[in-house]
């Protein structure tokens, strides 16, 4: 075997591959791997969590200021933010920043292969090269960051009903992972970064660490990305990053329902997590999978952008008259806001539940960039809502398993969902009756799927 020098280019080029190995061996749990990772997960946590945090205030601040608008002006804001990120994506980037879906391929024929959520189910745009790079986040396409940033803020600040949770998640692995631009020396760090950056993004903006770090694991693992020591470490220390900066700065970047009345009995928590968990599993299901067609459709942007567009004009005005202006537009906070203080029976909550899920199809269809968590978020809140008084539970308890439900079932990330319930805070019992409809929803969301994409999509 040919000896390479200690010194001169021969050394260097051993050094290379010694940081390149060290990205290799994530596998083994040695303490210079585990070093890394930590240091790799701090350095991309406090990277992306002052990105993440700074750029979803101008985009909470803008929405803000759209709903202060006369209503017509705030109907019109979503079209015309979705009209800008058309033209950011297609023609200044010229396509290269957009990230196609192949809505061709067949599902699994086997209802077994369902309970892994297949890679041709990925439901969010921006969460694709996330899944595709998990495992080798030195790799992420970092570069095509402000492109889609700024798509971002286009699309969601102007009121779109599209969420910020996927673009926290982009756009943290994209700052963790740029650190292997820097030079040779900070390439070793690139992957630990990449992860670790993406988790400070989730927690920043949800103030729950674990919630960042069962986000980062479990959406990587689509992409059968190791789930090992390594990295672990590098998710919990972004994690960690990421809420002390939610902490610290005492940021309200999300609203989470905290279930503080408890179910009252065993029989009652029982239904309430069969009944909402079923629901909101379902009807986020259905919506995942109407969303992943609108975004593998092979149209021109010019007949995306016409078609959605006239589907989420109906949509808003809908909403407008059900409930408020302010409850069509944005992520969904605005119709939960609704919800709280509405007397809307069981049937006007579920028109708008299904009218706020054609809207943010509608988006993705027409062009728009953002995330799906938070509209999921508010689909599952309002479903569980309009279940409360059958149930005869509190609505906070009923929106907080239908939350935890919709994201189970729509986004297929369960135990994120579970991270969420058992952290957000509330009794004990109203916790794990949330649990419990994450697994009721799961299951819903899993029949569902397989159902409409076995027998319904591709018969």
């Amino acid at each position: 075997m040919e000896q390479i020098p200690a010194g001169g280019r021969g050394g260097e080029a051993l050094k290379g591959q010694r940081l390149s190995d060290v990205n290799g061996r994530w596998g083994s749990d040695s303490v210079q791997d585990a070093t890394l990772s930590v240091v790799g997960g701090l350095v991309g946590g406090v990277l992306a969590a002052a990105f993440v945090v700074a750029f979803t205030t101008l985009i909470k601040e803008n929405l803000a200021w759209v709903l202060s608008q006369d209503n017509w002006i705030m109907l019109l804001a979503p079209f015309i933010g979705i009209a800008v990120a058309v033209l950011l994506l297609n023609l200044v980037a010229r396509g290269q920043a957009l990230q196609q879906v192949d809505g061709s391929k067949t599902p699994p024929r086997k209802f077994s292969s369902w309970l892994q959520f297949p890679a041709n189910a990925v439901r969010a745009d921006l969460t694709s090269d996330v899944v595709d790079n998990a495992g080798s986040e030195e790799k992420f396409p970092w570069r095509f960051a402000p492109i889609r940033a700024a798509a971002i803020f286009a699309t969601v600040g102007m009121g779109a009903p599209m969420g910020t949770e996927s673009p926290a998640a982009h756009l943290g692995v994209a700052a963790g992972s740029a650190l292997g631009s820097l030079g040779q020396r900070w390439r070793s760090l690139a992957r630990s970064a990449g992860v670790g950056g993406g988790a400070a993004g989730v927690a920043a903006l949800m103030g729950l660490p674990l919630v960042g770090l069962a986000f980062m694991l479990e959406l990587g693992r689509r992409n059968h990305a190791p789930l090992n020591l390594s990295r672990v470490l590098a998710a919990a220390s972004g994690a960690f990053i990421g809420w002390g900066v939610n902490v610290g700065l005492d940021l309200d970047l999300i609203r989470l329902i905290v279930p503080n009345i408890p179910p009252g009995d065993l029989l009652r928590a029982l239904a309430t997590a069969a009944l909402v968990g079923a629901l909101s599993g379902v009807l986020g299901s259905v919506t995942g999978s109407a969303i992943y067609q609108a975004r593998g459709w092979s149209a021109s942007p010019t007949v995306k952008f016409a078609t959605g567009g006239a589907l989420l004009l109906i949509c808003l005005l809908a909403i407008s008259s059900l409930a408020t202006p302010a409850a069509a537009i944005g992520p969904g906070a605005g119709a939960v806001t609704w919800a709280e203080s509405s007397s809307a029976t069981f049937w006007v909550l579920l028109a708008v539940v299904v009218l706020r899920a054609l809207a943010t199809t509608a988006a993705v269809m027409a062009g728009g960039c953002g995330g799906l968590f938070v509209p999921l978020l508010a689909i599952g809140d309002l479903s569980g809502r309009a279940l409360a008084p059958i149930l005869g539970v509190s609505g906070e308890l009923a929106a907080a398993a239908g939350a935890a439900g919709s994201i189970a079932g729509g986004y297929r990330l369960p135990l994120t969902a579970i991270a969420m319930v058992l952290t957000v805070g509330g009794p004990i019992s109203a916790r794990l009756t949330c649990v419990a409809a994450v697994a009721f929803a799961t299951a819903a969301g899993i029949a569902v799927s397989y159902l409409l994409d076995r027998y319904v999509l591709h018969r």
